[in-house]
């Protein structure tokens, strides 16, 4: 959000890798020569049979006639987006033991290696896009290995490759059996939205199915899993299944639970549809200042913007007035907090926004956190506020290096506020109303990017909002990303949307409601929110901020989003027909533009 004219900051991404760091996969020097009675152990190494006993990520692979070195088929891999078509198989092998791994590939960047050997694991690539080349790696299997996995892959933004005759020789391992049915299946934690399982381990299991009503909804590594994105006060069905590279079990018995009535995350006592406007309480700018008495009634969520620190790091938040000098026609404190409680008698809300373009606001100590604590309880007590949006903008959130699960962040930042959102919302209880307004860069890009990313040179802040969103997701009133300062965002169609036009609010807002695999990892998915969770982000005018967006393109993203109808090139993953409604920066600016977005919206929805 902007105390002034539009200003793009859309950070873009830092995280090019360059040919220097694929040149990093070097080529393992040879081992010890295997024995002549050594076998190919890979199952379907020439693709004859099409993709049998392989694995490609987000259906990138297929078997095509040419081109092709033997036989009839070869492996076609496509990179896309994030996704660089990998491909694996999971193969049988004995502890302490040499094996020979190679295949013939053609394309610009391919790459064959194999993990999970118990010693090191090894890589190699080379380009070679108009004529087929071999390559070959060997590898030594740890005391306890008794399986691998062998894999191909491109690289990100890379034309299609190709592999054939892929081989793994050396002696076989005992063949994997597919484990046993899981046991014990038990809740251990409700919440409105979400219930907590655990169940019994299965030896020989690698992983687990989560189903709710027979489909699958998640998966863990180990014996347990948290299901999210539930409605309150509803029953549900679980099963589990356990998974390993001979394949999956069949379903455990069923359970029951039933969540919890809802507490905070959307029970706010808010309207079907709402609308919600910053009002700049505490500064001027060229939309001139407005008075909390003057505010429409079309307004149903009215969020003072800032609160703002005193230092970066001292998480100690102030507030204040616009001084008389800046705002000649402000309130008096006292004519102010009377306007509140009259717009909270008339049902609306009343929020203190932290933040903004000039407020960053870094937790990195837990004295910044429970400073923070104790500074926005005293806003909230001192003006009888509902509860608090949260603006954080700039360098505020970023991922330390190797924080890379967003369902259990490390950096200090993240965690600090984390446990002070939490501490605020046990201290006023379910009627506390908990809203947030990041950028895109923070949320959406995490289909993508998340923080520094695996080899590095990311940007650490690509993604930073998705563990916040998550571990607050129960107490979360609202969701209104800012669909506008944003560069370019690919949607869950893996095509690029640029701000300004319906298309952009329907899959930056898609994906908030179906939920995405974060950087591309499908073993991470962000789990969808509730359509009443969520909101969309616009400028109020051409002057609040880059990518506004006319009344009649805003109407058809919520045909699209709510009908399903007006949808153009982008398919929606659901009807989202309980989607809570619209943010804008801000009331001022729409005030200065003859409150076109709030008439609007109010037309729309027949207000």
């Amino acid at each position: 959000m902007e105390r002034t004219g539009p200003t793009v900051r859309f950070s873009g991404l830092l995280a090019v890798c360059s040919a220097t760091l694929l040149a990093a996969a070097t080529l393992v020097a040879s081992a010890p020569a295997v024995s002549a009675a050594d076998a190919d152990l890979v199952r379907n190494g020439g693709f004859e049979a099409g993709l049998d006993g392989w694995n490609c990520a987000n259906q990138s692979g297929a078997a095509v006639t040419a081109p092709k070195r033997t036989g009839d088929h070869a492996l076609k891999a496509t990179p896309a987006g994030s996704d660089h078509a990998k491909c694996s198989q999971t193969i049988a092998v004995k502890p302490n033991s040499t094996y020979t791994l190679g295949a013939w590939v053609q394309g610009s960047h391919v790459y064959l290696g194999a993990s999970g050997t118990g010693t090191t694991d090894v890589s190699t690539w080379t380009q070679s896009p108009d004529a087929w080349k071999q390559l070959t790696t060997t590898f030594t299997t740890g005391p306890s290995t008794t399986s691998v996995s062998v894999y191909t892959h491109g690289w990100y933004g890379t034309p299609a490759h190709y592999v054939d005759d892929l081989t793994l020789i050396g002696p076989g391992g005992e063949p994997v059996v597919i484990p046993a049915v899981p046991a014990g299946l038990k809740t251990t934690a409700l919440t409105s939205s979400s219930v907590a399982l655990s169940w019994n381990a299965v030896s020989g299991a690698s992983g687990y199915h989560v189903y709710r009503g027979g489909t699958k909804v998640a998966t863990a590594s180990g014996p347990s899993a948290t299901v999210t994105g539930l409605t309150p006060s509803t029953a549900y069905s679980f099963q589990v299944s356990a998974t390993n590279a001979a394949g999956e079990s069949a379903k455990s018995a069923a359970i029951t639970a039933t969540t919890t009535e809802g507490g905070g995350g959307g029970d706010t006592k808010l309207p079907a549809r709402a609308l919600v406007g910053y009002l700049h309480s505490s500064f001027a700018n060229g939309s001139g200042y407005t008075r909390m008495a003057d505010v429409p009634d079309s307004w149903d969520v009215i969020n003072l913007a800032f609160g703002e620190p005193t230092s970066v790091t001292s998480g100690d938040i102030r507030f204040s007035l616009c001084p008389v000098a800046e705002c000649p026609n402000v309130e008096s404190d006292a004519e102010f907090k009377a306007a509140i409680k009259a717009k909270q008698a008339a049902g609306k809300k009343v929020l203190i926004s932290i933040g903004g373009q000039n407020g960053q606001v870094q937790l990195a100590s837990t004295a910044a956190r429970d400073a923070f604590v104790t500074s926005v309880s005293k806003i909230i007590d001192t003006y009888g506020l509902d509860g608090l949006d949260i603006d954080f903008e700039g360098h505020s959130l970023s991922l330390n290096t190797g924080d890379t699960d967003f369902r259990s962040p490390t950096s200090p930042v993240i965690v600090n506020l984390i446990s002070a959102v939490k501490s605020l919302k046990a201290k006023y209880g379910s009627d506390f109303v908990l809203t947030m307004a990041p950028e895109t860069f923070f949320v959406q890009l995490g289909y993508q990017f998340y923080g520094s990313g695996p080899w590095g040179g990311q940007d650490p802040r690509a993604g930073a909002y998705l563990p916040v969103i998550h571990a607050l997701r129960d107490d979360l009133t609202l969701l209104h990303v800012q669909d506008y300062n944003s560069g370019p965002i690919m949607g869950l169609d893996n095509q690029y949307h640029s701000m300004g036009g319906a298309d952009f609010h329907i899959a930056m807002t898609d994906m908030l409601l179906a939920g995405f695999p974060v950087a591309g990892d499908t073993g991470k998915v962000f789990p969808g929110l509730r359509p009443d969770q969520v909101a969309i982000g616009l400028p109020a005018s051409t002057q609040a901020g880059n990518g506004h967006t006319t009344p009649a393109e805003v109407n058809k993203a919520l045909d699209c989003l709510i009908k399903k109808t007006s949808c153009g090139s982008y398919q929606t993953h659901g009807t989202w027909s309980d989607l809570r409604g619209l943010m804008t920066w801000s009331i001022n600016w729409d005030r200065f533009n003859n409150w076109e977005f709030s008439r609007n919206f109010d037309g729309y929805f027949g207000n």
